[in-house]
């Protein structure tokens, strides 16, 4: 029990609320968005509706050069990211390398909060942790897409489902729904990694106070919401 106590004591207790606050309202959000989803249209529900309409209109397709290089587009996105992310993490690790200098230069900037180098080191970690995280949810989804891929190479071809008969619209709906989900999972991962990166600014705030810390969390979430589910390109998606 004491070194709960001991770890509870390095920060203030308005430090605590706002780390509560951070995670709590980013799987809170996560959550959210997940199951409204499921009720209100949203972006990523619109553009999992047009994948599986392009996977349908994929096996009409007897040269499918053009769908392999969408999918080659869509996935150098999550590569970019991921490849941004690495030098990230390690200027923080760096940075972690030299916290006394770093601590003495954040103290002469206007509105920083004066911390020990303790506690500045936290700040550092919990920005680590939220790049490891965005890493980790690029990756997969460059991986996921490569799944696509192989999906969309292993379709039959256009011929080939016009023998099936009566039965070729309901293959054809079958490929479109596998083939569309594991596509719909890539885009998912991937708007789980750039959450990560709005979230990672609001950390920022953390830096200057706790209070900072906490309305650029709420700031953060109420325009993740706003993009999500009341933005002109969901309109224009679903009109």
């Amino acid at each position: 029990m004491e070194p709960f106590i001991k770890i509870a004591t390095l920060l203030p207790w308005i430090d605590w609320v706002a780390v509560v606050i951070f995670f709590g309202g980013w799987a809170g959000y996560a959550w959210f968005a997940r199951h409204r989803a499921n009720k209100h249209p949203s972006i990523l529900a619109a553009t999992n509706r047009i994948r599986r309409e392009w996977m349908r209109q994929s096996t009409y397709r007897d040269v499918r050069v053009i769908d392999g290089v969408i999918i080659q587009n869509l996935s150098t996105s999550p590569s970019f990211f991921a490849s941004t992310t690495i030098l990230i993490i390690g200027g923080l690790l760096a940075i972690l390398g030299t916290t006394e200098k770093t601590t003495e230069l954040v103290r002469e900037l206007p509105f920083a909060a004066r911390t020990s180098v303790l506690v500045f080191d936290l700040k550092l970690v919990l920005m680590l942790v939220v790049f490891v995280y965005a890493f980790f949810r690029f990756t997969w989804s460059m991986r996921q897409y490569t799944f696509g891929a192989l999906l969309i190479g292993s379709a039959p071809e256009a011929k080939q489902f016009e023998v099936m008969g009566a039965d070729a619209d309901d293959k054809r709906a079958a490929f479109a729904m596998k083939s569309g989900k594991v596509l719909g999972l890539a885009a998912e991962t991937f708007n789980d990694g750039l959450r990560a990166y709005y979230f990672a600014f609001a950390a920022i705030g953390w830096f200057f106070s706790p209070v900072v810390f906490m309305v650029a969390t709420l700031v953060v979430i109420y325009v993740l919401y706003q993009r999500e589910f009341h933005s002109d390109v969901l309109e224009g998606l679903n009109a």
